[in-house]
């Protein structure tokens, strides 16, 4: 079902979709611009620190209706690199219970993305290499760690093989991420996401490249989505009723023998029956390093066709994200019923105020939705002659 869109306060029912409400559950987003979980691999410990509330901050005092934190880990193992956030402790609770009122009082919906890198984990940091972790981490006080996934084969040469996680294993996860989920409830956050995307954990089980199991966990297409499935089911009992959850898929590997578009919509219609929200519809990611590595032409809009076939076949709302780039293609995303939101990336890092110069462009206005302390400057900017505008 999608969710319920509604006209600004007086406005017109055609008034531009960018410019509309949009109800989840009991949760409204000012606007269906959500900037997508970027990871900063800048904490402390799974920490947040200045650099997260600033980082986000941003995005919230730039309009967006949802700002969603970056993948969270659910165990210190399951860290993509020693610089991750994490919620795997309590005393991680308050420095992203700050962030999460942060971005509140400034008008986003407040999510997170919870997430377990499986045998991406004990990564350098991308400007560190992003290769796995070795001597020149070591010296810096950064080692590896083991790592684990649903079968012992590396992501690539010269990367650590991976434990196979056994069932006291696969049960042990199943409750991370249930008591991750309550630490970001109670951290503040209205909104969550389950990381089944870009070559992490839950995809690994999901994909057959990487999922060789022989047991209940593989196999077949219901196989290999059972413990994703465990999960979902798991933070959906532990998540309000009406508070929404987010899934991110990987729509597709881009790889023959891998995981397809025709699996995803699949595994969405079985996500939908499970009370999942929104289907945040990404891809590749399975072999590299880099989250979303897939040799295939990049465009703008290029994964936009997932997200509506999903949305029409498997019923369900979606998420349109990658390289949507300005206000009039988000627009056409939405109009065209090829996505309920649309999220924003390193375009938002580029201009933190993408969404409201998007709303700004496509509703007129001026800066009535701009903050006050910004907004009166502009506008008197915008009235003065050029020559006085520097």
């Amino acid at each position: 079902m999608s969710p319920e869109t509604e006209s600004p306060a007086g406005g017109a029912a055609t008034a531009p979709r960018l410019c509309r409400p949009v109800a989840l559950r009991g949760t409204t987003l000012r606007n269906p611009i959500v900037i997508s979980p970027m990871c900063q691999y800048s904490a402390a410990d799974g920490e947040a620190g200045d650099w997260h509330r600033v980082h986000l901050g941003r995005f919230a005092m730039g309009g967006a209706g949802m700002v969603m934190v970056e993948a969270t880990a659910v165990t210190e193992q399951g860290r993509i690199t020693p610089g991750d956030l994490g919620l795997w402790d309590d005393r991680q609770i308050p420095g992203l219970r700050g962030i999460a009122g942060l971005l509140k009082a400034f008008g986003a919906v407040p999510a997170i993305q919870l997430g377990h890198a499986g045998r991406k984990a004990a990564t350098q940091r991308p400007w560190q290499g992003h290769g796995p972790l070795g001597a020149a981490d070591l010296a810096r006080g950064e080692p590896p760690w083991p790592v684990a996934a649903p079968s012992p084969l590396p992501v690539a040469d010269g990367w650590q093989v991976p434990a196979e996680l056994d069932r006291a294993g696969l049960a042990v996860l199943v409750e991370a991420w249930r008591a991750s989920a309550a630490r970001a409830l109670e951290a503040g956050f209205e909104a969550v996401e389950l990381h089944c995307a870009h070559g992490y954990l839950l995809h690994q089980f999901l994909s057959p490249l990487s999922n060789r199991r022989t047991d209940g966990y593989g196999g077949d297409r219901a196989g290999r989505c059972r413990f994703p499935m465990e999960v979902a089911a798991a933070v959906r009992a532990v998540w309000p009723a009406d508070r929404p959850m987010f899934v991110r898929i990987s729509a597709t590997d881009w790889i023959e023998g891998g995981w397809t578009i025709e699996d995803s919509v699949g595994f969405s219609r079985d996500l939908r029956d499970l009370g999942i929200d929104v289907i945040d519809c990404s891809s590749g990611g399975m072999t590299g390093v880099s989250a979303t590595a897939a040799a295939i032409p990049r465009h703008p809009g290029f994964q936009v066709p997932f997200a509506g076939r999903i949305r029409q076949e498997a019923g369900v709302a979606t998420m349109a994200v990658g390289l949507i780039l300005d206000g009039h293609q988000a627009e056409a995303i939405l109009r065209d019923g090829q996505a309920d939101l649309v999220a924003i990336g390193r375009e938002a890092l580029d201009d933190p105020n993408w969404p409201l110069h998007a709303v700004q462009q496509l509703c007129g206005g001026g800066f009535d939705g701009w903050p006050d302390q910004s907004g009166w400057w502009l506008a008197r900017r915008a009235r003065s002659p050029r020559r006085e505008r520097d």
